[in-house]
């Protein structure tokens, strides 16, 4: 994207050309998304819709930097998560922590490297760490899409695991702004009041997962044994 910039005032004033550069994507004939560079070339910060319309108008293709700068970027930034993966899938939680870090130098609200980071803050038990990136990821609408459902509650659950029961909750509401139509996550989140004594907050969700879907038998059970307990 090139704009002019005004800089200066009276007979100093100059015009200069401001370039930015955005990772794009076509949704539709019609409909374009557009995501910003950061310093390291990668797609990073809010995204946007623009019609096509205006995006012909505003933007130039940059093929060339796009393969000098953007690609080695991405290969880059996903070894780095990919190695953090296998470290923590190893138990070596030092080496995933390193990893994820490292890829968030390149990308500090990449999905994945926080999720990663956050895992490893939860099996460490080092709470303010944690609360740091738990904090990140609840500010990214990202991480809710529906598209990463099994992935956020895979982290739901690690924080569930490991004790973190609040932290939980809140990230499992957060899940609930974006998407009410799963029955997973009411059900891991129906796991999460039990595991804090809140019977009735329990049964509620467990009720909210069966209304979703009535033959969802680890649900069926669940209720079944709170109710006994009620009794």
């Amino acid at each position: 994207m090139q704009k002019e910039a005004n800089i200066g005032t009276g007979g100093t004033k100059q015009t200069r050309d401001n370039v930015t550069y955005w990772y794009v994507r076509i949704l539709s004939p019609n409909d374009f998304e557009v995501q910003p560079l950061n310093q390291y070339h990668v797609p990073s910060g809010i995204k946007s819709m623009v019609k096509k319309s205006q995006f012909l108008t505003t933007y130039t293709p940059e093929p060339a930097y796009y393969r000098m700068n953007t690609v080695p970027a991405l290969e880059s930034l996903s070894r780095k998560i990919r190695k953090g993966e296998n470290a923590f899938t190893e138990g070596n939680l030092n080496e995933a922590e390193q990893q994820f870090i490292k890829a968030l130098m390149i990308d500090d609200h990449n999905v994945d490297a926080n999720m990663g980071l956050g895992k490893v803050y939860a099996e460490k038990k080092e709470f303010e760490k944690l609360k740091h990136v738990l904090e990140t990821l609840l500010s990214i609408d990202e991480v809710f899409v529906v598209e990463q459902r099994k992935r956020f509650n895979e982290f739901g659950i690690s924080l569930r695991k490991n004790g973190f029961y609040d932290e939980s909750l809140r990230y499992y509401n957060k899940a609930l702004e974006f998407t009410d139509k799963d029955e997973n996550l009411y059900f891991n989140l129906a796991r999460v009041h039990y595991e804090r004594g809140d019977r009735d907050g329990c049964i509620k969700s467990l009720k909210s997962a069966l209304a979703l879907n009535p033959s969802f038998v680890e649900a069926q059970k669940f209720l079944t044994h709170c109710e006994r307990l009620s009794a």
